[in-house]
């Protein structure tokens, strides 16, 4: 499956070359269908399973397809909440990677800095709103953010903004934003509570569940590093001054960080090219190639970019920055240690990155060994997970589970109170998956729409 085969708009898939993006990720595959024919969706996915583009995508082309030629300023129609700053950022550098070619304009909106530049943003007309709910609400009272020509609504992380005690400040939100409407709701798990409030905000949605990788190959030895923000530009370098280090993948959570890093090793003579998003195709292809004929000993990549990396015989990983996804640890981690050969993965940690490295480590089921032993130990630093002075062989690393991930996707109520009238759900379970490529998954001919 490719994404020509979704039906979508050549905008669209002009953005989606541009990004290097051909085929599409099981809940993308099976949820932007859903979406562009107008059902309601309730997805149990968590980041790093590709549901922000099985979002966004649609979402694009169902408002570019409805967009007329007016000319005054632009309304509401499309609005996202999620929990926290970053999700909303990467939310909405997901919107503008997709839409480059279109003739829409988001923005985005969250707690914690001066509103006037979101307020501008808001007085100018935008299509899609991205936003924490704290901030949103505020603005919403302050009647900067008028929602009376909402069509399309997204609630992500949903467990998450109940554990952060935001259930009050959706439930606002739910009185304020028109009753007909598109509501998508994506939860990372679903418990009763979470099925509950998706029954006050869903009509007969259709569900898609992903399991998601969560194991690490036993052949990749695992390292992490307590270590200040301040010093970690110096603990790269310290790390990248041994010689048989021939190859090493460096990662950013940001674009600016991805060309930071890269500045400075090469200002300390270290051949070092970056990717990212804001890089063109060509410069993204060229610094690829010479990292593999290893004319670049180290790429400093993206998560998004760096997609396309498959280098069989890369020594070692480092994360500059612990991923704020548990699951794109493991992906990352994944680039080393294939085709049976050993690989290296280290990690930086900082103060404020600790709750980063706790969420990685429930997932993945072992403690990763600390090396004590290095110039630029952090600062009252908590310690966690065991420690070691010298590296040796990773002997605590889970074996690969042979059925990760899975999708499926049910025509199931979504409470419990309507199972007694629903008919017997349908699924759709996708092949396990490698590392470096999504499943392609086995798709019932049945329809699946409204009866």
């Amino acid at each position: 499956m490719t994404f020509d085969k979704l039906d979508l708009i050549e905008p669209i898939l002009n953005a989606l070359s541009h990004e290097g993006y051909t085929q599409p990720t099981p809940i993308q595959e099976i949820s932007i269908p859903i979406v562009l024919k107008g059902h309601d969706l309730l997805g149990c996915a968590q980041t790093g399973t590709g549901k922000t583009a099985a979002f966004a995508i649609p979402i694009l082309q169902l408002l570019q397809l409805n967009k007329g030629a007016e000319r005054a300023p632009r309304k509401i129609k499309a609005l996202i909440v999620t929990p926290t700053r970053e999700l909303a950022i990467q939310i909405g550098e997901s919107f503008a990677a997709y839409g480059r070619f279109m003739n829409l304009r988001h923005t985005v909106i969250f707690g914690g800095v001066p509103q006037g530049a979101q307020v501008g943003a808001l007085k100018m007309g935008v299509d899609i709103l991205i936003a924490t709910p704290g901030r949103l609400l505020d603005l919403q009272t302050q009647g900067y953010v008028k929602l009376n020509e909402l069509s399309i609504f997204v609630l992500d992380e949903a467990d998450r903004m109940l554990d952060m005690g935001f259930i009050h400040d959706v439930k606002k939100l739910i009185k304020i934003i028109p009753a007909k409407r598109q509501s998508l709701f994506f939860s990372a798990t679903m418990p009763e509570s979470i099925r509950v409030l998706a029954g006050s905000i869903l009509t007969n949605p259709e569900e898609v569940a992903v399991t998601p990788v969560s194991t690490t190959a036993e052949t990749i030895q695992q390292e992490m590093y307590f270590v200040d923000a301040v010093n970690k530009k110096d603990l790269l370098i310290h790390l990248l001054q041994d010689k048989s280090i021939k190859t090493a993948l460096v990662f950013t959570r940001t674009k600016h960080g991805a060309d930071k890093v890269q500045r400075l090793l090469t200002k300390a003579r270290i051949k070092a090219e970056a990717i990212h998003g804001n890089k063109s195709q060509n410069a993204r292809q060229n610094a690829l190639r010479n990292f593999k004929d290893r004319t670049t000993r180290v790429l400093v990549a993206t998560d998004i970019a760096a997609r396309g990396i498959d280098i069989d015989d890369l020594n070692l990983v480092i994360n500059y920055e612990i991923p704020n996804i548990p699951e794109t640890y493991v992906h990352r981690i994944g680039r080393t240690g294939r085709a049976g050969l050993d690989g290296k993965a280290v990690s930086f940690c900082d103060a404020e990155e600790h709750e980063y490295l706790r969420d990685i480590q429930k997932l993945i089921s072992i403690q990763i060994p600390v090396i004590k032993d290095h110039p630029f130990p952090a600062e009252n630093m908590p310690v966690v997970g065991k420690s070691k002075s010298k590296s040796k062989p990773n002997q605590n690393i889970r074996q690969p589970n042979p059925n990760k991930p899975k999708i499926t996707h049910n025509r199931a109520p979504i409470s419990k109170a309507a199972t007694d009238s629903a008919a017997e759900p349908r699924k759709v379970i996708a092949p396990p998956v490698k590392n470096e490529a999504p499943a392609k998954p086995v798709v019932s001919k049945k329809f699946w729409g409204r009866k």
